[in-house]
């Protein structure tokens, strides 16, 4: 039997209400990836016919978490950023996500100068999943042949207070409702 966006919005609200840290995390990972094996939904959700952009499927009226689609055809990659109080499953449905993965070693937590050493670089395939927890930070470069994922927040990001970094000039800036992925 195919698993449905139903099904899977329904076991990560039983996931996140069972625990809310890293073993709900790790189960919405895995039902994630099983997910996106329904072809179906990656049709339907990222399919060629799918605008440019972020696009809301399902958000919880109780728990606050929030699963998004993602399509971008054009390679586009994000800077290093946080998701503030909030953490990241990342479902890669079509192509690619070179996902870079750093420490900020300054001793800093807030805006301002800050220094990022790199701790982990890995790509996300078709089918697989990743986890950010709260306050990781990463950046994100896509396939150059279009990129389409699934992204599951702990809250809605455009209203979280969260950091986005320029490695350039060693700058840490607050960001309140920017659409970094």
């Amino acid at each position: 039997m195919t698993y449905t966006l139903e099904q899977f919005c329904a076991d990560c609200r039983s996931a996140l209400q069972a625990d809310p840290g890293d073993a709900g995390r790790e189960a919405i990972s895995n039902n994630m990836q099983e997910l996106l094996k329904n072809e179906a939904f990656v049709a339907e959700h990222l399919g060629p016919q799918v605008a440019d952009g972020r696009h809301e499927l399902y958000r919880d009226p109780e728990l606050n978490f929030v699963v998004l689609a993602h399509v971008d055809r054009t390679p586009r990659p994000s800077p290093p950023h946080d998701h503030g109080r909030s953490w990241a499953v990342y479902g890669q449905a079509i192509g690619w996500s070179e996902m870079k993965v750093y420490d900020r070693v300054d001793g800093s937590t807030g805006p301002g100068s800050a220094s990022l050493e790199l701790v982990e670089q890995f790509r996300l395939e078709p089918g697989e999943a990743g986890i950010f927890g709260v306050g990781a930070i990463h950046a994100v470069e896509r396939s150059s042949g279009g990129c389409c994922y699934v992204r599951v927040t702990g809250e809605d990001l455009e209203v979280v207070p969260r950091l986005r970094y320029d490695k350039d000039n060693t700058q840490a800036v607050l960001v309140e409702s920017l659409n970094l992925t």
